[in-house]
């Protein structure tokens, strides 16, 4: 009985903090507040899969999160991109929660540059929620698709759409992964900061804004931090790039939960 209060509280908890069916991924894009559709890295395949065609180099990438400290509400992430001739392919996952109650997904994607400084992409993924204590487990497919652009060599911008297709979960109140868009842009004020904003529209939810800032302090070494909307929170970072690795790690805080520490690696090749 216990488990089964513990895993309505964990739904609870992962509807309040996440929407349904897209976690968020990659130390850089946590600690600026995860405004990060205009970021053009590897962990485009989990936040806008348009800035993936941007990418030039074969990237792989591992992430974790660990939503207010508790061991029930971890996320672990992988991404990993491959530019190819025309395009980039990428292909990622991820899992959240716990053996009483879990959120998984695998998708594969596909991005390319349709014009000069301007890409798009779509992505499909395999994705599903399980519960223990006999009340197994659903499955379903959801699309995303996004663009990415440059205005000028310091202004980028960029839309994403996760689970166009309205995928459901199931008929009881027509439960359904939820629909997020959001529209976002950075800008690159000198070869130290960049400043990030975006919205973001779940269906089911008021908008959300976020912002994030990055300031390379000395080579190679980056201090972040970000702020977002509806539920308030802080978030503050670090990040350190050497040679073909970045390391990136900090956390946010949520103004009636608490403390969600994160972390990510990634290996470009050279």
């Amino acid at each position: 009985m216990m488990k089964l209060l513990l895993s309505c509280l964990l739904i609870g908890l992962f509807q309040f903090s996440f929407a349904q069916g897209w976690v968020t991924s990659g130390g850089k894009s946590m600690s600026m507040a995860n405004a990060s559709v205009c970021n053009n890295d590897v962990w485009g395949f989990h936040n806008n899969p348009g800035a993936l065609g941007d990418v030039e180099k074969i990237s792989v990438g591992i992430s974790y999160e660990n939503r207010f400290l508790l061991r029930e509400l971890q996320s672990q992430g992988i991404a990993m991109a491959i530019p190819l001739k025309i395009g980039v392919i990428s292909f990622g996952g991820q899992l959240y929660g716990y053996n009483q109650f879990r959120s998984y997904k695998a998708g594969l994607g596909y991005s390319l540059k349709l014009a000069d400084k301007f890409y798009a992409g779509v992505q499909l993924n395999y994705q599903g929620l399980r519960l223990a204590q006999n009340y197994g487990s659903v499955n379903s497919m959801t699309a995303e698709v996004g663009v990415y652009g440059k205005v000028t060599d310091n202004w980028k911008v960029g839309i994403a759409i996760f689970n166009l297709g309205r995928s459901k979960l199931s008929d009881f109140q027509d439960d359904r992964f939820s629909t997020i868009m959001r529209i976002g842009t950075s800008y690159t004020f000198s070869e130290k900061v960049m400043l990030s904003a975006e919205f973001e529209k779940d269906l089911d939810n008021p908008i959300r804004f976020r912002t994030g800032l990055e300031y390379q302090v000395i080579e190679n070494f980056f201090v972040r931090g970000g702020f977002a909307t509806g539920p308030v929170e802080l978030t503050l970072g670090f990040g350190y790039q050497f040679k073909e690795i970045q390391l990136s790690l900090g956390s946010a805080y949520h103004q009636v939960l608490g403390w969600s520490p994160h972390f990510s690696f990634v290996f470009q090749s050279k």
